[in-house]
């Protein structure tokens, strides 16, 4: 990452349908503020290079990729802001006392700060058509899809009616507290219910504390078995609420949650080299590889993934989750035929465009990819 500020560069004031949609693959992302929002937790707002502006859904996230003292690393993170402002593209994360990518976040991205991204990804977002009503519950930095939600809605159908319910460990950990109150100054049928697990001497509180039960979900939203609800923090947290709900009779059909809790699979340098060896142009035995953009050519097994023969070959692909959850590593495969079993992570257009996510593909034929 160029930490260099960006000196004497005014964005054009263009009009939207002057400027292109930001292209992951070409364009870098310009951190344009950091702004506290909780104790560790930052928003991180971000411009396209050289103009541009933001298609994406609200609830989808981005993988960044952090140019770190011990290597790159790539996280993933969701959109905090709405795509109805569409100039700029935030993320609000939360550093764990063991993060590594976050923290290194905290203390290197600055206004100026050029980063690599890629997505939009993910398919956690609001219905189509809009529902009636709908039940949002979160707990820590899970509020990140919700506000994106609720944002877009304040913009473009601010008389839905919302409950937005937040858990957090302590009343000054309330996630985006002051705009949350002000939206529901501007949207009639948003209704709020924060509950923290305990009052601090710090931050005196007056309402309800604990952990959600079935008390405090009928309390806060008596008719929560009509609602559209979307769910997303920690897996207990969620694992809590889904029980929660199932066991009152809500129709699980109406329900969705956001988890990141698939586990990607490890594919060490060794395993790479002993399967897939790079080997000469026009190699007949095994299937082929050809990583189009690098002109490296490789052979592997048929139970090697894309990427596991694309790093044995020494070819970057970029790849975050390798569960083909994040997109990360979606490539363009430009001839062969591979089988491939996603988590969401590719769209069923881009599939049709041909497109793959390396992490989780395997090769059925000889193969050109552009990589």
């Amino acid at each position: 990452m160029n930490m260099q500020p960006l000196m004497g560069q005014t964005p054009d004031a263009l009009h939207l349908d002057e400027l292109k949609p930001w292209n992951s693959a070409r364009q870098m992302l310009v951190c344009l503020s950091v702004a506290d929002e909780a104790p560790d937790v930052k928003t991180f707002t971000f411009a396209v290079e050289g103009g541009g502006w933001f298609r994406y859904v609200p609830g989808q996230f981005i993988t960044v990729e952090l140019r770190a003292k011990g290597g790159d690393l790539h996280r993933t993170y969701t959109i905090s802001s709405t795509p109805s402002r569409p100039y700029a593209l935030s993320i609000t994360v939360k550093a764990q006392p063991t993060s590594i990518g976050t923290r290194w976040m905290f203390e290197n991205v600055r206004p100026g700060s050029r980063m690599r991204a890629y997505g939009p990804s993910g398919h956690f977002t609001l219905t189509r058509p809009l529902a009636p009503k709908y039940l949002f519950v979160s707990a820590g930095s899970g509020v990140t899809p919700m506000m994106s939600m609720l944002r877009w809605l304040a913009d473009c159908a601010p008389m839905t009616d919302v409950t937005f319910l937040n858990a957090s460990r302590r009343p000054e950990e309330i996630v985006f507290r002051a705009e949350l109150e002000l939206l529901a100054t501007r949207m009639p049928n948003l209704k709020l219910g924060f509950i923290p697990e305990a009052a601090t001497t710090a931050s005196p509180w007056a309402g309800l504390t604990g952990r959600i039960d079935r008390t405090k979900l009928q309390l806060l939203a008596p008719d929560f078995l009509s609602r559209e609800t979307f769910c997303c923090g920690p897996d207990p947290f969620m694992k809590a609420v889904s029980g929660l709900l199932r066991s009152e009779g809500f129709d699980m059909g109406h329900y969705h949650q956001e988890s990141f809790g698939l586990a990607p699979t490890p594919i060490s340098p060794l395993e790479g080299e002993m399967s897939a060896q790079p080997t000469e142009r026009g190699t007949k035995e095994g299937l082929t590889i050809d990583f189009l953009s690098t002109g490296e050519f490789v052979t592997c097994e048929p139970s090697d993934t894309v990427l596991k023969a694309a790093r044995a070959a020494q070819v970057r692909i970029p790849a975050a989750c390798e569960s083909g959850m994040c997109g990360t590593c979606k490539v363009k495969k430009r001839s062969g035929e591979v089988e491939m079993h996603h988590n969401g992570g590719i769209t069923t257009r881009e599939i049709d465009e041909g497109y793959i996510l390396a992490c989780c593909s395997r090769p059925l034929s000889a193969l050109e990819i552009e990589a």
